[in-house]
This record gives C-alpha cells, structure tokens and sequence, in this order.
C-alpha cells in the first residue's frame, strides 16, 4: 500500500516597506561615485562611507582608499568624509595637511551638530544619547569645546553630575528611534525636569520608519530577517525591535549566513534591511531561499520614501 505524500507547504516571503537605502546613504554613496567620475582615482574616504561592506568592497575596487586616519592620507588629497560625519579636530587635522575635503555627512546628523552648537554657544550643559563608540556619536561631540555627556542607557541617566545650571539640554544618534530613545528621554525629564532636547520630526524619518515596518512585518511571519552589516546600529536595532515582539529574528549580512536550522517549521519569513544595505543582497537572500522550497514574494505596504538630499555643492 502506498504511503500518502505530505504536501510541501510553499514558503511565503513577506518585503518590509520601507527597507534599505535611505536618503542619505544614497547621498553619500553618489558623492564617492560623482567624485570619482570627476576627479579620478585615487580618491580616499575617512571611515567607510556608510557601514556595508559589500558597499565598500564595491568602492574599493574603482579605487576608493578607506582609512581610519588621516595620517595615512597624502597631503593634498582629495578626501571624503562619510555619511556620520567628523568632530571639529578631524576638519582642522584635514586643513592642516592640506586635504581637498568633501562632505558627505548625512544632512540630518547636520543637523545634530549645529543643535549641540547652539546650546553649547548659549551655556547649556550638554547630553547626548546614543551608542559609546560609534562614528556618528563621536563626531558629533566632538563638534563642541564643552564636555558632552554621552547617556546609552536608562541607569545612565543617574550617573550623570548635578549640573550648577537648569539650561540642560540633549541631542540624539540619528540612527536611534523615539522608540528607541523615550524611556531615556522619560529619565532625563524625571531628573531635569527644566531640560530641553529635539522635537519628535527632527528624529531621523528612515530609522523611524523602518523599525516601525519591522514591528508591523512580526505580526505576519514566523520568522524575520534582517540584512544589514554587523557594525550598522539601525540594522541590529532592526533585529532587536522583531525580537521584542517576540519573533525569532537573525541579522545576517548576505545569503550565505543563513542557517537552514532557522527555516525548520517555518512558513512564512519577513525580510527587512538597514538603511545601508544595498538591495541586491536583499535579492540574494530570496535566491537563496528560492532554492530550498517553492515560495511567494509579497511587498507589504508602507511608508513611500521620497526624500532627497542634495550632492554636496563640489559636485553639483
């Protein structure tokens, strides 16, 4: 007697939107490519431009120089400044060895920077909220002479001094979202009830935006994905935000860290990706996915992204 075959049950694939590139990953990816166009190589980046390999390993072979000091920089070379942005002593560093400097700092992390400036040049003391060591946030503490206070987490809001003065004020890591930040923001008003700090539409509308997706897209599936480089903050928020919701997620940096173990029982899988990675590798993981069981890809609807940053005006 012939045993019944057990229908495979085809895998549904689930596209968070919005995901991926967000203005201003796509400006300064296209400041370094309009660079070269223009000018040629060698061209030399400070830090990689965005955090991608994939991106920078793309970059490197149309003769793009990485460094992480301007030391390794000849004089008089034409240097570009990543999507994170650089503290006042690096700019005075590239002056002084003469570098032909363009910007590609993320306009919105500019915009971080002139707020520290402001209330650093009215007497505030100052806080800043976001991830100890990471680019972003050391570049823009370093856009003032006063001391920044850096606050990461909650039970860091009470180890910082009594300030002399009620003109407190804070500022946020770009990559953070107000979902990331408003038990924080909550202490800090506990504390210093008199403090001041962004409104919620100067938080950075892509970070906001994709986790928001993500929160939505763990309803859907049984399992998320993430794509996005390991040292990228908004990719690992990503993965941590489908976890709070109590759904297995994983960040894998392309098709080949995906482990078959994690497929095991599942039907449907959500994908989303941090703000800088590129598409393609999206693209890649569903190959892959497509070469174990028959499957559906569905775009959920979202946010439509249509911001633009324009080029720096070197390259206009």
């Amino acid at each position: 007697m012939l045993m019944p075959v057990k229908a495979i049950v085809p895998l549904k694939i689930l596209l968070a939107q919005p995901r991926g590139f967000c203005a201003g990953v796509t400006r300064a990816i296209e400041t370094v490519e309009r660079a070269l166009q223009k000018f040629g190589a060698p061209l030399y980046v400070f830090h990689e431009i965005v955090h991608n390999q994939f991106v920078v390993n793309q970059l490197e072979q149309k003769g793009v120089v990485f460094v992480n000091d301007l030391e390794q920089i000849p004089s008089n070379s034409l240097t570009i400044f990543s999507a994170h942005g650089v503290s006042q002593a690096l700019r005075s560093s590239a002056a002084s060895k003469s570098l032909r400097v363009i910007d590609a700092t993320c306009p919105l992390v500019s915009k971080v920077h002139t707020q520290l400036q402001r209330y650093a040049q009215k007497g505030y003391a100052l806080i800043m909220i976001g991830h100890a060591g990471h680019e972003e946030v050391e570049g823009t503490m370093g856009t003032v002479d006063e001391p920044v206070h850096l606050v990461s987490e909650v039970r860091d809001v009470q180890k910082l001094p009594g300030f002399q003065t009620e003109r407190i004020a804070y500022v946020t890591q770009t990559t953070l979202s107000m979902d990331d930040t408003q038990e924080i923001i909550a202490a800090l008003l506990a504390r210093f009830p008199s403090i001041e700090g962004p409104k919620i539409d100067d938080i950075c509308y892509a970070t906001q935006n994709r986790q928001n997706a993500v929160s939505e897209l763990t309803h859907e599936v049984d399992l998320v994905l993430v794509v996005g480089a390991r040292n990228s903050s908004n990719s690992n928020r990503l993965k941590e935000v489908a976890l709070s919701q109590g759904t297995p997620a994983y960040l894998i940096q392309d098709e080949s860290e995906m482990d078959p173990k994690w497929l095991e029982g599942v039907h449907r899988i959500g994908i989303s990706s941090g703000a800088s990675t590129p598409e393609v590798l999206v693209q890649g993981v569903i190959a892959a996915l497509s070469k174990r069981r028959m499957h559906k890809v569905e775009v959920l609807p979202g946010v439509e992204e249509d911001v633009v940053f324009r080029l720096p005006t070197e390259l206009a």
